[in-house]
């Protein structure tokens, strides 16, 4: 396993890491900006938490997620880092992986201008997809297999946060119609809260182990060996993106919370709270089985879910029209950006 000493030295002595390992952090962040803060939106439009609280919750449970997740399972990691296949040429395919991640940066900071929350993960998929057909010269760089998995996620990401968010959105009311009403929303809102920071430790596990695998990728192809030789994933890699994704989520995280939390939909504080734990609930099952799976499109869908379950016109479909058309032009737009951007570096370096 790579020590940090070790990592130290081999920045030195290959400039070219250095600057790779700087994208693959520069991506890191701006997922920290846009997944990180979609995670804990809803409960700041509910105010059930303020924006300042909601923020240093998500730093602390990101890091905590993706730390205590990797001792637990490194599924998704294990996932990423045989999705593709860049070659046997290790300079080319190191060049290859810094064209992916300047896209993945351009493209998350586009989105992160107009506040809408795309999805990192599926940018980084794509990304990544698109730069190793490049090298390969076609298919043969994409290991099916492995890939095949997005899908399978993309489908319970939507559908299953969706569905989960409408039918606990419909129990609720029914569970505590002979409540009184001011104690159940007080309960709720502190509930919300909890489910909040349960979708934040599934961001640190599920996003966090998708951009610690393409930093590790990366050394490796710089050392000159495979990522299987690598021994592991180290702990001061997951502290790393963990630390700058952090940061990333108290810098930028403000305005995806309103977009997310108070332009997409008014929620009561039951509904956040279901919301929430469909999420939550979702990302688990993903991470245990390996499907690469974004945060964004699961909470997100569960969000319309729980508003579409009181009322239809509560949701502003005009804003999630907006956030579905940036996900379905994320892959061909991330891809062929990786693809174009592959072919360019190549060239050049």
């Amino acid at each position: 396993m790579v020590t940090f000493p070790q990592f130290l030295e081999a920045l030195a002595s290959n400039p070219f890491l250095a600057i790779v390992m700087a994208l693959i952090l520069g991506s890191i962040f701006v997922n920290g900006s846009t997944d990180a803060a979609n995670a804990i939106a809803e409960p700041v439009g509910t105010r059930s938490i303020g924006v300042r609280d909601a923020i240093i919750m998500s730093v602390i449970c990101n890091f905590v997620g993706l730390v205590g997740m990797s001792l637990i399972s490194t599924a998704v990691a294990d996932t990423m880092s045989s999705m593709v296949d860049f070659g046997g040429n290790n300079r080319a395919a190191l060049i290859a992986l810094a064209a992916a991640t300047v896209g993945i940066v351009a493209w998350g900071l586009g989105a992160w201008a107009f506040g809408i929350p795309t999805s990192e993960s599926h940018a980084l998929i794509a990304g990544l997809t698109g730069a190793a057909i490049a090298v390969q010269g076609g298919l043969g760089g994409v290991n099916m297999g492995e890939w095949i998995k997005v899908i399978y996620g993309l489908v319970l990401s939507t559908a299953l946060g969706f569905a989960a968010g409408w039918a606990i959105s419909r129990i609720i009311p029914i569970a505590c119609r002979n409540a009184d009403r001011r104690k159940t929303n007080d309960f709720f809102g502190r509930m919300q809260v909890l489910g909040a920071a349960g979708v934040a430790l599934m961001h640190g596990a599920q996003d966090g182990q998708k951009f610690m695998s393409t930093a590790c990728m990366a050394i490796a192809l710089a050392e000159g060996f495979g990522i299987s030789e690598m021994g592991g994933f180290p702990l001061w890699i997951q502290v790393v993106c963990a630390l700058v994704m952090a940061i990333g989520t108290a810098v930028g995280g403000k305005k995806i919370i309103k977009t997310v939390g108070m332009g997409m939909v008014r929620l009561e504080k039951y509904q956040g709270f279901a919301a929430s734990m469909s999420a939550t609930a979702s990302l688990l099952v993903a991470t245990l089985t390996g499907l690469p799976v974004s945060t964004t499109h699961t909470k997100t869908a569960a969000i319309m879910g729980a508003g579409a379950a009181k009322d239809m016109r509560s949701v502003n479909w005009a804003i999630a029209k907006d956030m579905v058309l940036t996900w379905v032009f994320t892959f061909p737009g991330c891809g062929l950006i990786g693809f174009a951007l592959a072919k360019l570096f190549l060239l050049v370096f």
